[in-house]
């Protein structure tokens, strides 16, 4: 049997500030809105869920570069499909994983802190594995696989594979190295090894990502443009990982072009 035509995004129900308290993080919007676009579009029927049924925008989603055109239309319209299931979303906890067949790990920051104990979306994507189904997860997402497991062999789900997400190095670019490891959680890269997993990240001809990152980072956080970075580069930025039917995706800044 196919496993049903249904996906289930979770949402990180943690806040936290960053940028010595001037900034709030939570979910990135576009993480939960882009794959909730083009899968609704492909004809699954798509419910959003955290672990306690709340979740707080973050900041930088926010802004500009990150959410406008009809991105930006969706979020502000509170009767839009998107919002209407986002703002409404149920408790992983009240949640039946067998309903599922696509699980996806939304993100934003503050996933690394409740992501690694939220015990009722981890149950959701094991099950979703264990019923043949596709588990996934994008940026800071991969938090969640602290507590996944192949059900066959209560085995770490990502043990063994390789995968991605957002990397130490551009934590540090970002500054906020100090105030994420505050939080006690393992960065992505830390997790992935911990759990016998390989992480990988895309490489430009000139080196890592930091150079460009740091330009990138340094026009969003002076709001100084509108980002329009070349295709080349784009296609660098952004980096994903198959391994089986686990999907992963590092750093969709495609997002912001």
């Amino acid at each position: 049997m196919s496993p049903p035509r249904r996906a289930l995004i979770a949402v990180t129900s943690a806040q936290a500030t960053l940028f010595q308290g001037k900034e709030t993080t939570g979910l990135f919007i576009s993480e939960a809105l882009h794959p909730f676009k083009v899968l609704t579009a492909a004809g699954f029927e798509v419910d959003l869920a955290s672990e306690t049924g709340s979740y707080t925008p973050d900041w930088l989603s926010q802004q500009p570069d990150f959410l406008s055109g009809e991105d930006l239309t969706i979020w502000n319209d509170t009767n839009s499909d998107f919002r209407k299931k986002l703002d409404n979303m149920p408790r992983a906890a009240d949640v039946d994983g067998a309903r599922y067949g696509v699980f996806y790990a939304s993100a934003g920051h503050a996933a690394l802190i409740d992501y690694p104990t939220a015990t009722n979306l981890q149950r959701i994507a094991s099950q979703v594995w264990a019923n043949g189904g596709v588990v996934s997860s994008v940026c800071h997402g991969p938090a969640i696989f602290h507590g996944v497991v192949d059900l066959a062999t209560n085995e770490p789900l990502i043990k063994g594979k390789a995968i991605t997400g957002f990397t130490t190095e551009a934590e540090v670019t970002m500054g906020i190295m100090a105030e994420l490891r505050a939080w006690n959680s393992p960065m992505v890269e830390e997790l992935a090894e911990k759990l016998g997993a390989t992480h990988t990240s895309a490489l430009l001809a000139f080196g890592t990502t930091s150079t460009l990152l740091m330009a990138v980072w340094s026009a969003v956080r002076t709001r100084r443009v509108q980002l329009r970075l070349p295709a080349p580069w784009l296609r660098c930025l952004r980096h994903s990982e198959e391994d089986g039917m686990v999907f992963l995706s590092r750093f969709p800044l495609s997002r912001c072009i």
